[in-house]
């Protein structure tokens, strides 16, 4: 009985750590995608993180990416940056990517 109480103890740990990692990297990705925004809204320095925290709290409006998105979306409509919803959508994916290879050689 003890080898499957281990078992399932191991599954839970695992499950918990790989949803720690999921938190993490996505966490890592709205700010990558939060600085890549700043800098197409021509902010940098300290208005470039500043903007990039604001996207990191977008993303705890909701579950999913959406909100993230429509936060961008919304800051490129207001400033009349071209950027399609695609190009958007394809950059979080790439970012997500980046954040996660990141986040692995950290674990």
């Amino acid at each position: 009985m003890s080898g499957i109480n281990d078992r399932e103890k191991a599954f839970e740990n695992k499950f918990a750590h790989d949803e720690a990692l999921k938190f993490k990297a996505q966490a890592r990705r709205n700010r990558l995608l939060g600085l890549w925004a700043a800098e197409k809204l021509g902010k940098g320095g300290d208005d470039a993180e500043a903007y990039a925290k604001e996207v990191i709290r977008s993303d705890f409006e909701e579950p999913g990416d959406e909100d993230v998105f429509r936060k961008i979306r919304a800051d490129f409509d207001e400033a009349e940056i071209d950027q399609s919803d695609h190009q958007i959508r394809r950059t979080m994916d790439e970012l997500l990517q980046t954040a996660m290879e990141q986040v692995m050689k950290e674990a």
